[in-house]
């Protein structure tokens, strides 16, 4: 009702992560893909459902602008009756309707070839050069966790049981087997986060999650889905993403914008991504849950995120280094 969209299909579409997706199609065959939010998983939106319902909106109509502006690689969300881009259901979902595309998407964290990561690279360059276009819309984005109070919280009640569901006491030994490294790299993050404050890198619109899983082959071209981590942050945000041994993408974007990739950065984001991947599984299995598939997914991911000495062997070993580059 909100788009004028008179759906006679509507299939279920089990993709991504963390949202639900339906394709939907109108009597002439016109088809649409419409995503469902829970406001109580969208935690680095905000602290409450208003916050994060403020901040969904926020996100979509910052991809919507870009998109508008000619960044024809943005897939954002189509514009209701009223302009809006994202409506409530209730108070704790809400509703977006997107263009439908038909194409592919990789798997995450892996580009398949070099000209894909170069076609990346060259594709956040635009992006971050149309800041001016969204500078007062976009969110500021953050240099912490996302849900640091929730790891914080459970770090400290990692001796005490946790009575959420079946999983929350084996989630609760996996945190404590690895507890102190887990604080370590808080306080690693905070030195990190001050060095980068102190920087006079421009703050630039970002997408937040440039992995392979967010880009659509659709013919010859690549598009980009999932904004509703789009927030203005340094551009290091994004640029870890598409980093490697090699430094061709980096020196691509170099190329692109004039900015050189901050070392120091590029560890604060990829070490914010690890541990706001693990808060988040804390969060899971300190709340009411079920045994399903999703679930089971969420734990051995949590394990895997608990373990994270191999990742930051260097780092761990001697703090006080000024760049902390993780162990390949």
């Amino acid at each position: 009702e909100g788009w004028g969209f008179h759906a006679e299909v509507v299939e279920y579409e089990p993709v991504g992560f963390g949202s639900y997706h339906w394709v939907v199609a109108d009597a002439e065959g016109r088809r649409g893909f419409v995503t469902v939010d829970d406001l109580d998983q969208k935690l680095w939106l905000g602290d409450t459902r208003a916050a994060r319902l403020d901040g969904l909106r926020c996100a979509f109509d910052t991809a919507a602008a870009l998109r508008d502006a000619g960044l024809g690689f943005v897939v954002g969300p189509v514009r209701g009756r009223r302009g809006e881009t994202v409506r409530p259901i209730g108070s704790k979902h809400t509703i977006a309707l997107f263009p439908f595309v038909e194409g592919r998407a990789g798997r995450f964290g892996r580009y398949e070839t070099a000209e894909e990561r170069a076609a990346v690279a060259e594709m956040l360059a635009e992006l971050h050069r149309a800041t001016p276009v969204v500078r007062g819309l976009a969110r500021r984005g953050s240099l912490d966790v996302h849900g640091r109070p929730r790891l914080e919280s459970g770090l400290r009640d990692v001796n005490q049981p946790w009575e959420g569901g079946p999983l929350s006491e084996p989630a609760r030994l996996a945190l404590a087997n690895h507890a102190d490294d887990i604080l370590a790299l808080l306080a690693a993050l905070d030195r990190l986060a001050r060095d980068v404050a102190t920087r006079r890198t421009e703050w630039v619109v970002t997408h937040g999650e440039p992995h392979a899983a967010n880009v659509i082959r659709a013919e010859e071209r690549l598009l980009l889905v999932d904004w509703d981590t789009v927030a203005v942050a340094p551009p290091e945000r994004d640029l870890w993403m598409i980093e490697t041994p090699t430094g061709d993408e980096i020196g691509l974007y170099a190329d692109a914008t004039g900015h050189r990739a901050d070392d120091v950065a590029i560890d604060l984001f990829r070490l914010a991504w690890d541990l706001a991947d693990l808060a988040a599984y804390v969060s899971t299995f300190r709340s009411a849950h079920r045994e399903t598939p999703d679930t089971f997914d969420a734990y051995d991911n949590l394990v895997a995120c608990a373990g994270v000495r191999d990742r930051w062997a260097s780092m761990l070993a001697d703090p006080g280094s000024p760049t902390m580059r993780r162990k390949a």
